[in-house]
């Protein structure tokens, strides 16, 4: 199939969270599948400083958006992977240091960013109809790309509508550019939709509920997931309208390029090893504790919480915690970015604790790799979670995950019985202090038992790779053109 990924990150290139791996991975294993796969994203400047060769179509695209005329320059160039890539520049949309915006404030213009891109990709899609060679399938991600499915129903002929299907993928309710109605005509949207069937959301407007509503198909990234977002705890206001989209709606979990994350080939480690001979990961244990200052004792558990410095990663409730956890043998490495009051409260917990707790700001991709190789444990105490990856990344590297019972966290972790002998990790129930506390104690008591080695054997053989989710997209598209 000729199938073009619509998004706005992608690994290693442009990155803000779990999207960007999604897109690189399952594109890339797509194409193994034997598809042919094009990315399109806006032509941010993080791709040629990181080395990304592109080169400029002589024919640009031209599109009205409203009453604004607009014209995208393609840049079309061929990832590692082999994945095609195709990047839409428009003069004063992405030429700027962020993807959303800068550290704690999005760009005001983010709607108008979005829609030209998404009205760009919808041109993009006609030309390759004309041509002869149309894409089956526009698989979109997120808010900022919800538009081309509107677009395409109400812009493209009926053509495009029977060549190309368009597929949303929610990978996170929490954003759905919600904006005034005063933004209609803006981005180009009739006020015929204005009502509570279209876009309409509580006197806004909503570009995730158009791309739900004008999708052919609409995934999200686990199963738990899908009926969660059905309700008002998890659906953020959109809970009838995907209910009532439902028939549509299939819950796939992500799995792990494998390329990237396997402790037996991967170069940033002091030390390799794999499932049959876990022995050299007590050496990245060793390097890690050396690396990051802390108290050099190999023999008490070390724990990692690898994510966003932010509420819905948990990272306040681990925070509350510590005075508790800390009372225990154990080491703690706290690694990522985000909010500011929250990395504030990290910086006084290294300083507090220190040599038993270590905070690694804004780490590479090296040193993340570094972190959840060397440790034991990682813990993942989201307040909600479409998917997760971090715990899938411990796994993969015999470090046991300690997670909060919610979306894909439930799909991907099965809890240990008391004597370790089933289970894939450790789950608790309530997203709170007690629940961390509670979660991360089983893991420090299991820890020093004999059982524990064949644990986390059983944690690393577990098939994590994208081939069966892949092959569920793959039905998913083929199914709307039947």
């Amino acid at each position: 199939m000729d199938i073009l990924f619509v998004a706005t990150e992608l690994a290693p290139y442009a990155r803000v969270g779990g999207l960007a791996d999604f897109i690189a991975a399952l594109s890339k294993t797509l194409r193994h599948l034997g598809h042919n796969v094009t990315l399109a994203l806006p032509r941010f400047p993080h791709f040629e400083r990181a080395g990304l060769l592109v080169a400029r179509r002589l024919t640009p695209l031209p599109f009205q958006l409203g009453e604004d005329s607009y014209e995208a320059t393609v840049y079309d160039g061929r990832l590692p992977s082999g994945v095609d890539i195709t990047l839409l520049d428009v003069p004063g949309m992405f030429d700027r240091d962020g993807i959303y915006g800068t550290p704690g404030e999005d760009y005001e213009d983010n709607a108008t960013r979005f829609a030209v891109f998404s009205r760009a990709v919808v041109e993009l899609l006609r030309h390759r109809m004309r041509a002869g060679t149309p894409f089956q399938v526009a698989h979109l991600h997120d808010w900022p790309a919800s538009l081309a499915a509107l677009y395409g129903k109400r812009i493209g002929d009926q053509e495009l509508e029977e060549s190309t299907k368009f597929v949303l993928t929610l990978h996170n309710l929490a954003r759905q550019g919600v904006v005034d109605a005063s933004m209609l005509a803006k981005l180009g949207i009739g006020e015929d939709l204005f009502h509570p069937d279209g876009v309409e959301f509580y006197g806004k407007i909503n570009i995730l509920k158009a791309g739900i509503t004008f999708a052919d198909a609409v995934t999200t990234v686990s199963e738990t997931y899908a009926r969660e977002i059905m309700t008002g705890n998890q659906g953020r206001g959109l809970e009838g309208v995907i209910s009532a989209n439902r028939a549509k709606l299939t819950g796939i979990v992500n799995g792990i390029d494998y390329g990237v994350w396997n402790p037996a080939t991967d170069p940033n480690l002091p030390s390799r090893f794999d499932a049959q001979d876990a022995s050299n990961k007590a050496r990245c244990k060793t390097d890690l504790i050396q690396e990051l200052g802390l108290e050099m004792r190999n023999e008490r558990p070390l724990a990692a919480f690898v994510g966003r410095l932010v509420e819905q990663k948990g990272i306040d409730l681990l925070l509350d915690a510590l005075p508790q956890l800390m009372r225990s043998d154990m080491g703690l490495i706290i690694a990522g970015q985000g909010a500011p009051e929250i990395v504030a409260r990290v910086e006084e917990a290294a300083r507090k604790w220190k040599g038993d707790v270590a905070f690694a700001q804004d780490p590479t991709d090296a040193t993340t790799h570094r972190i959840l190789a060397g440790a034991d444990f990682v813990v993942v105490p989201s307040r909600f979670e479409p998917c997760g990856v971090v715990q899938r990344y411990g796994q993969r590297y015999g470090t046991v995950p300690v997670v909060h019972a919610t979306g894909g966290l439930i799909d991907t972790v099965v809890d240990c019985d008391a004597y370790l002998e089933t289970g894939t990790g450790f789950v608790f129930d309530e997203a709170s202090p007690r629940g961390v506390v509670g979660g991360v104690q089983r893991a420090v008591a299991a820890f020093s038992t004999l059982p524990w080695a064949r644990l986390r054997k059983r944690v690393m053989n577990l098939d994590l790779g994208w081939d069966r989710s892949a092959h569920r997209y793959v039905q998913i598209y083929k199914n709307l053109h039947r």
